[in-house]
């Protein structure tokens, strides 16, 4: 086997590797022979075989094998000896497509490898981190939110019309082209008007009635409707109010701290507190995160692979224009050229991308099965009904289990940076977190 370099430039690499036809023959022989005991053939014992028989009916089969084994063998020699990774998939073509079998198989290699990346100073990295306390006025907010969310209701007075944010109480028959249909009524039904809880014209159609009234509203199903036979029908239900109820909040003391688990209204607060600095403190990271790669991203530089590059830009194209065709949903579109804008940020991607993932091998960073359960099962939270189905997808799927690892990696290497970095606490409103988080979005 002889391999030989055709390409030597920047981090592109090109090879030829020649398998001669003696060396082919040797395998197929070889590989025969190992075989023949176990093999049985009509009018031939278990493992007495002619190997002329043999390789006219297996010969095709196993130089095939022993062709792609030899290729792969050299690649993964060479890639040992040179230190190589390539960035994707090597490109492997054969030399001679005319081939046939008794010549040497002459194959072509191409790729790009993946470029050394270049140490830096953690500690000269200067980065500032915004501490935000949980303020009286903001604890008091939320107190008012939790009161909201346990509100009650209240008759209101005899005639009253409704609002909306009350409740009415009814009892509704629907019917599409005069006949009722399944699903389409209930009896004393509590409905808080611009809940949104119903299809669109339902609530709006009940603004104004009184206890006691009975009314007709006419609403069209969505189109997009769960229900097929409804989708796109027009409806009438007729609504038979039996009593109109206006929101009472709940009052904010310690019964209602005992609503949501505390022992006080004391307490309550404390916790808000803590739960609302955390809140703090992740949006402060993200926007910390954010200041240590922007600069990173001025002060690393090294070639980078432009297969790498591309693929990148095409995604960031493929992503934004999806973006901004919300109504699209397959990918049978025209191709999406990448922009010079989509190229500079699959730059930044590409580049930063590498130089953590050199960080995190270099400090040994790893993800441990529990945290990758964990980030699994919260994921898995998210397809109610599917929790089980989704969780033992991702365990028979490498890339899958890859795409939810990359993320709680990236994590931990950035906060193996914060680590070393010279990071100053900078004391900050509420407000002006807020801003610094919004900023993150417009650039």
């Amino acid at each position: 086997m002889q391999v030989t370099e055709t390409l030597n430039e920047g981090l592109k690499r090109g090879y030829s590797i020649t398998v001669t036809a003696a060396a082919l023959e040797e395998k197929v022989t070889e590989k025969l022979l190992e075989a023949q005991p176990g093999i049985e053939m009509k009018g031939f014992r278990k493992g007495k075989v002619p190997m002329a028989l043999l390789r006219k009916q297996f010969g095709q089969r196993v130089l095939g094998e022993v062709m792609q084994e030899s290729i792969d063998g050299a690649l993964s020699e060479h890639m040992e000896k040179s230190g190589d990774r390539p960035a994707m998939q090597p490109e492997v073509r054969m030399a001679n497509p005319d081939w046939k079998e008794g010549d040497d198989v002459e194959v072509t290699v191409a790729y790009e490898r993946l470029p050394d990346v270049p140490e830096v100073d953690m500690s000269a990295l200067s980065l500032t981190r915004l501490v935000v306390k949980a303020e009286d006025a903001a604890v008091e907010e939320a107190l008012k939110n939790l009161a909201e969310s346990s509100k009650s209701f209240e008759d209101r007075k005899a005639n009253s019309k409704a609002k909306d944010g009350d409740q009415v109480v009814i009892d509704f028959v629907g019917k599409v082209d005069g006949e009722p249909f399944e699903g389409g009524a209930a009896e004393d039904y509590p409905l808080v008007l611009g809940s949104n809880s119903f299809i669109p014209g339902f609530e709006d159609g009940l603004v104004g009635v009184k206890n006691g009234e009975e009314r007709e509203v006419s609403v069209t199903f969505p189109d997009e409707y769960q229900a097929a036979h409804l989708a796109g029908k027009a409806a009438v239900f007729t609504c038979t109010v039996k009593a109109v109820k206006a929101p009472v909040a709940a009052k904010i003391d310690d019964d209602l701290a005992k609503q949501f688990g505390a022992d006080d209204l004391a307490a309550l607060k404390a916790q808000i507190a803590e739960r609302l600095e955390a809140e703090y403190a992740g949006a402060a990271r993200a926007v910390a995160k954010r200041g240590l790669l922007d600069a990173l991203d001025k002060v690393v530089a090294f070639d980078l692979p432009d297969t790498l590059v591309d693929a990148e830009a095409g995604q960031i194209a493929h992503q934004l224009w999806h973006e901004e065709h919300p109504e699209v949903h397959g990918h049978d579109h025209d191709a999406i050229e990448p922009t010079d804008e989509h190229r500079r940020l699959a730059v930044r991607r590409v580049k930063l991308g590498l130089f953590l993932a050199d960080v995190g091998q270099k400090a040994e960073v790893k993800v441990t099965e529990q945290e990758l359960t964990q980030a699994i099962i919260a994921q898995a939270r998210q397809y109610r009904g599917q929790e089980r189905e989704f969780f033992e997808f991702v365990q028979k799927n490498p890339q899958a289990r890859q795409q939810i690892q990359a993320p709680i990696f990236e994590d931990k290497v950035i906060d193996h940076i914060f680590a070393l970095a010279n990071i100053t606490e900078q004391t900050a409103t509420k407000e002006e977190l807020e801003k610094a988080v919004e900023a993150l979005d417009e650039e």
